[in-house]
């Protein structure tokens, strides 16, 4: 099914000389010093890319374009349900917003290869210091606002930065979330003391500030800008840090991404004209945040790198005022791309199941859907495109491969859609499903999914200040591979099916099971909005499945009846072996911010076990709630 057509032309292409397609694909950018050397074996943990090159990431984003006639174009969007703002900066605005800053952070004393953490909400000025700290050399780390103190602080301590670039609050539909209070804090429990913090005042909550650290944003800027003072963009090596961003790890200390200049800024162009197909000049909005890889790669690089316009957006799929808001979103700013989570797409439904809001507004413009951050239910997608009428596209990546593993190439051609899969690898991706014993699996059998080696450029090369690590968590494990902590199965057409973590794979009775897959066929339940399956602990079977359901709005039929459906319904589909008994209906699920389900606490919860409250949950009160559930069970 992939082997003809031109996604089987340019995989090929790519198979045969990973370095001339590569070579190639680097011409989109402006080098300061072109890249004679392509790929370096010998460098790094599995070898480094475009080692002898000097560029500046800030220069491909925004100067290039004002200087290629661009300037008048809005690159940026910022679209403000929460504070009922609009603001939309021109390419040659934005360079003076990020010129300015640049130039105060250089007055700050911030120079190549100093880091600055941002703790910021989804506001312009979050990109702006990204790009920034790309055009001194400085490297960004993004903490998502409103994070813990104490997680905010063990990423200061990791990081070590000269700089704190902080806003006052971030606004959520039913409350405002104060930042100062929880920096102030962070800064008191971390061993590493910032010299500064440029503090963004918002108009809905003036910080008290620190006599000596804290600086006023706006007032600097504005002096900078009053003398005429503008940063110019340093040559940077290609292989020097653009950004950290942290990802949780297993223990205690979080994970430091590392991101590189060069290779980043050559694959993120390429998905734009490959993958998602949009062209310089157009809309796409990525309704994610700024603080998680997603924003980093499409809300802010790879839309202002292509010469597209980016949608900032603060607000949510619902609530904001309604769950039409993606749609206004689309027919106001004529936008030809949504990017989101599946997560948004199932409070969508769960609020307007008939997409009552739709026909209000006019998306003609609008080409494609696409989905990333956890599994696309089959479910949910097929909803999608049956009430869009285009094409829906679920695509699988990670924080530390910084752009798409696995896709659909809308750009180079749309290939047909398996639901419940995200199509084919990406030029750069060798994918493969192996065994515990790293031996490959035939097709269609469920094993680990492991990338073989080298990584394509914009993947991460290490870990900061963490190489060791670095080799344990992700090399270690499959010798020549990158073991991507993801189990499914790859199919005989070659596309590759994502059924959970590694550890969302169950053992019943000595038979492995996929909760991926009982999650699909609860969704397809007429009653329910969304779901998450557990493996809890049962001392004859090792493990028994237990459905966590949420209703969809409006249902009149009683959760008893629901979840009697529910358990004959698996046995059905997925058959005895399942062994699935127990659907708990509740009223909601507990989440990260980003709207991952946050499945192994309550896998701990459902076995009475300590847990640790997980610092990116979006409501604590959540937890409580399914221990409730779990207790009018028997269970817990």
């Amino acid at each position: 099914m992939t082997e003809q057509g031109r996604y089987g032309e340019v995989y090929g292409r790519w198979q045969a000389d990973p370095e001339g397609f590569w070579a190639e694909a680097a011409q989109a950018i402006d080098w300061i010093s072109s890249p004679q050397r392509i790929f370096e074996p010998a460098q790094g943990a599995y070898g480094r890319w475009f080692p002898d090159a000097t560029c500046n990431t800030c220069f491909n984003a925004l100067d290039r374009h004002v200087r290629d006639g661009r300037g008048e174009q809005p690159a940026l969007i910022h679209d403000s349900p929460v504070t009922g703002t609009k603001s939309v900066y021109t390419y040659a605005q934005m360079l003076d917003e990020v010129s300015a800053l640049a130039a105060v952070l250089q007055d700050l004393g911030v120079g190549k290869g100093d880091r600055v953490v941002l703790y910021m909400p989804m506001v312009p000025e979050a990109a702006f210091a990204m790009l920034a700290c790309a055009r001194i050399g400085a490297v960004h780390s993004v903490v998502f606002g409103g994070f813990a103190a104490k997680e905010l602080a063990t990423r200061i301590e990791d990081a070590t930065p000269r700089v704190i670039l902080a806003a006052t609050c971030g606004i959520e539909p039913s409350r405002v979330v104060e930042y100062k209070p929880l920096l102030d804090q962070a800064i008191e429990l971390s061993a590493h003391k910032p010299q500064t913090c440029l503090i963004l005042q918002r108009p809905q909550v003036e910080a008290s500030m620190h006599a000596t650290r804290d600086k006023n944003w706006r007032m600097l800027v504005a002096a900078a800008k009053a003398q005429g003072r503008r940063a110019e963009c340093v040559p940077i090596a290609a292989t020097d840090p653009l950004y950290i961003l942290y990802t949780s790890g297993t223990t205690g200390k979080p994970k430091g991404v590392v991101r590189d200049n060069g290779g980043h800024m050559v694959a993120l162009k390429w998905t734009m004209d490959n993958l998602y197909g949009v062209k310089p000049g157009e809309v796409m909005i990525t309704a994610s945040d700024v603080g998680w890889v997603v924003g980093h790669s499409y809300i802010v690089y790879a839309p202002l790198i292509q010469g597209a316009t980016s949608v900032l957006y603060e607000g949510k799929p619902v609530g904001t005022p309604d769950a039409g808001a993606f749609w206004r979103l689309i027919a106001e700013h004529k936008a030809v791309v949504l990017f989101t989570a599946p997560t948004a797409f199932r409070a969508i439904r769960k609020e307007d199941p008939d997409a009552t809001l739709l026909p209000a507004y006019d998306l003609s413009r609008f080409r494609a859907l696409f989905l990333a951050g956890e599994r696309a239910d089959p479910d949910t997608l097929v909803w999608a495109q049956d009430i869009l009428k285009v094409p829906v596209i679920d695509h699988w990546w990670q924080t530390e491969t910084g752009s798409p593993i696995v896709g659909n190439p809308l750009g180079l051609e749309l290939l047909p859609v398996k639901p419940g899969s995200p199509t084919v690898p990406m030029p750069g991706y060798d994918v493969q499903c192996v065994d515990e014993g790293g031996r490959p699996v035939p097709a269609g059998t469920m094993g680990a999914i492991v990338i073989k080696l080298p990584l394509p450029p914009c993947a991460l090369p290490t870990l900061w200040q963490a190489d060791a690590r670095f080799v344990e968590s992700y090399l270690a494990a499959y010798p020549g591979y990158y073991n991507t902590s993801d189990a499914g199965f790859i199919d005989a057409d070659g596309y590759v099916f994502i059924m959970g973590r590694t550890d969302d794979i169950i053992n019943v009775a000595g038979h492995r099971l996929s909760t991926g897959g009982m999650e699909e066929v609860l969704a397809s339940h007429p009653a329910v909005a969304e779901c998450a399956v557990v493996g809890i602990r049962d001392t004859i079977k090792g493990e028994q499945p237990c459905g966590f359901v949420v209703l969809k709005s409006g249902i009149t039929q009683s959760p008893d009846a629901v979840e009697r459906e529910l358990v004959a319904l698996v046995r059905e589909k997925i058959g005895p072996v399942a062994a699935f008994r127990l659907a708990l209906t509740v009223g909601r699920l507990p989440k990260t911010r980003s709207g991952k389900i946050l499945r192994a606490t309550m896998k701990k919860i459902a076995d009475g076990e300590d847990y640790a409250m997980p610092a990116t949950i979006e409501d604590p009160a959540v937890l409580d709630e399914i221990g409730l559930a779990l207790k009018a069970k028997g269970l817990g």
